[in-house]
């Protein structure tokens, strides 16, 4: 496999699962953890390499060594593995989804701004889901077609905070995800529950379902449930840990454990909540976000931009989202009609929430 994103928390599950089940490593592309690179390296043995950057790439020795965008792409070309994993953060996921596909490859995705932002334009047949989630929803259908489909969320790291404090929350607080640990990015947009709006958007576009919703499972037990036209409701569990999923992107089958079974007993009772605008401003959206869901790029180019400017202190966390929504609106108009439009659209709305 090319595995982009190998030394983030997706990309270290995923050389578990390798090393587990024996599956080749072809390519490993990382950002800027070289100390970690270099060790995913000399046990993997990888035939490319990618970095982010040249000032980077002199930090490693090795014959084929590549870096930046450019660089991704040429490593998808050159490698012979008919799968991808894609757990790039962020908008720089969706170039080599696409270059991916086009060179007829399998996308195992974690990266969620590929359908977030191009999802009318990505073959969703190409796409193996690796967020727990949507593996949860894919696990459940069985080809059958549901009638409702709905996501669960954390919560993140303010849902039992009071309301009227969130927006002066440090960047320090929005990293301490109460389930989960990822990178952190991910978790602030739990935080805003920027994500499952997200996972929302990639659900439509994954299974062409447009009656999805979400609500709050503080325990992350239940990830996915699917509503039948019968009026059975099925539900996907299992304790949060992403080599599921991971698991069934690169080998559809599996006959062993790959987690230990959800005790309930251990578990005991499981509570649901709704995703409230008041705590939650951006699910103010979600409703027209859904009915005009090329409307992606533009939520994700303002919320990259304005996450860069919380962490490095620019804003207060209660402006994090009212950058976004303000963007939303300035752009509404601006629904892309092909991808080139995405790409063009992204750097537009980029640079306007920069300048604000």
């Amino acid at each position: 496999m090319i595995l982009l994103g190998s030394t983030g928390s997706i990309g270290v599950n995923t050389l578990e699962i390798a090393e587990r089940f024996n599956i080749r490593v072809e390519a490993l592309v990382a950002g800027r953890n070289i100390e970690l690179l270099k060790e995913q390296i000399l046990k993997f043995q990888p035939c490319f390499v990618c970095v982010a950057d040249e000032d980077l790439a002199r930090q490693i020795d090795h014959p084929r060594l590549f870096w930046g965008e450019e660089g991704i792409v040429k490593v998808i070309r050159a490698a012979s593995s008919a799968i991808v994993v894609n757990a790039l953060v962020g908008f720089l996921g969706l170039r080599p989804t696409v270059e991916a596909i086009r060179e007829g490859k399998t996308v195992a995705l974690a990266n969620k701004e590929t359908l977030v932002a191009a999802g009318a334009f990505i073959d969703p047949k190409h796409l193996r889901p690796i967020d727990s989630e949507h593996f949860g929803l894919w696990y459940l259908l069985n080809g059958r077609v549901p009638s409702r489909m709905v996501i669960t969320a954390s919560g993140g790291a303010f849902r039992d905070r009071p309301i009227e404090t969130i927006a002066d929350a440090t960047v320090e607080e929005a990293l301490q995800h109460p389930n989960w640990s990822m990178g952190a990015k991910i978790t602030i947009d739990s935080a805003t529950m920027t994500n499952k709006l997200f996972e929302l958007l990639e659900a439509r576009w994954m299974f062409g379902c447009q009656n999805v919703d979400a609500l709050i499972e503080p325990k992350s037990v239940i990830h996915a449930m699917i509503e039948f036209r019968d009026g059975a409701t099925t539900a996907q569990m299992a304790y949060p840990d992403m080599k599921l999923p991971i698991a069934y992107a690169l080998m559809p089958e599996h006959n062993e454990p790959i987690l230990t079974p959800v005790d309930l007993l251990e578990v005991g009772s499981l509570e649901f909540r709704p995703i409230d605008p008041a705590r939650y401003p951006i699910w103010r959206i979600k409703e027209d976000l859904l009915r005009h869901p090329k409307l992606g790029v533009v939520v994700n180019a303002a919320n990259e931009a304005a996450i860069e400017k919380f962490i490095a202190e620019k804003i207060a966390f209660g402006d994090l989202t009212r950058l976004v929504l303000d963007a939303y609106e300035h752009f509404h108009d601006r629904e892309p009609q092909t991808l080139e439009e995405v790409f063009a659209v992204d750097e537009e709305v980029r640079r306007w929430t920069q300048n604000l």
